[in-house]
């Protein structure tokens, strides 16, 4: 099995049939910088409070900063001469006067104890960002309440079953050509399985094909996976790994609706900010 990975590899986003993502605007583009200030990669996650970012774990592991971006279209005017955004500053600051309102920085990063998918298909795979300025919103991202998927393992139907998964970075992806928007969107996708040799209880497998539908892949990783559809806050888990180089097929992700994961996050955060998260039971 390959686990195409997106941290410190050519970032791809979202798939197949997909949509501008001005639903969901805690949900950002996130960059990441090692001891030396070099960059090395990007990734997606979404704000549970006005300083805590939920991403995955693969993406924080051996970074030391980060920049993170809530523009829709973060990194649309990018320019590979100069190498930046002069709209945002993507990927090497916050432009203009949108430090603390669009965009933030944090040297605070964390994961869950992700060891390169030695312990599949529980790999640990979520991660912590905490921003050094809070970025106030009408709005951010909810958590689903322990065990709130386990219901769908066996029920009848579940085919039928949607999620939304937000993310940026490459829209298309094949042997001859990329396409990078650098743009925040979203697509749906249907409950695949739950409890395989591949999910067993830890990760979410969606498939994304078909009309109406789109896929993740590996930039949208730490990227949120809604229950529900469009308008829906309720993450229940982050864009982990899929199983080919094109992103095509079905995708997985870490669940996050597990006491284990829930119990990390308020140790990492501390009781007065996890009080802040919404947790929720669908």
């Amino acid at each position: 099995m390959a686990l195409i990975l997106g941290s410190a590899a050519p970032a791809s986003a979202i798939t197949g049939n997909y949509v501008e993502d001005n639903e969901h605007p805690y949900v950002g583009l996130v960059v990441f910088y090692d001891e030396e200030g070099e960059f090395t990669g990007r990734c997606s996650g979404s704000l549970l409070t006005p300083t805590v970012f939920l991403t995955a774990g693969h993406c924080t592991d051996d970074n030391a900063t980060a920049i993170v971006y809530f523009q829709q279209d973060a990194g649309a005017n990018y320019d590979p001469v100069t190498e930046l955004d002069p709209i945002t500053g993507y990927p090497e600051t916050c432009a203009g006067d949108t430090l603390g309102v669009l965009c933030a920085t944090s040297d605070e990063l964390y994961n869950y104890g992700f060891d390169d998918f030695a312990s599949f298909p529980n790999t640990y795979d979520v991660g912590i960002v905490i921003l050094d300025q809070p970025i106030d919103l009408d709005e951010y991202g909810a958590l689903a309440a322990p065990g709130s998927l386990d219901s769908l393992a066996t029920a009848r139907g579940r085919q039928d079953v949607t999620f939304t998964a937000s993310g940026y970075g490459l829209t298309k992806s094949s042997p001859v050509a990329v396409e990078s928007y650098r743009e925040r969107l979203m697509a749906s996708a249907i409950l695949t399985n739950l409890s395989s040799r591949n999910t067993d209880g830890f990760n979410l497998q969606t498939n994304g094909n078909g009309a109406g539908r789109g896929g993740t892949c590996s930039g949208d990783s730490g990227g949120p996976v809604f229950y529900g559809g469009y308008e829906s806050n309720t993450i229940v888990a982050v864009t982990s790994f899929g199983l080919n180089e094109w992103c095509r097929g079905v995708d997985f992700a870490y669940r996050t609706d597990r006491q284990e994961v829930l119990d990390w996050i308020a140790s990492v955060v501390g009781e007065e900010q996890y009080s802040q998260i919404d947790i929720v039971t669908i």
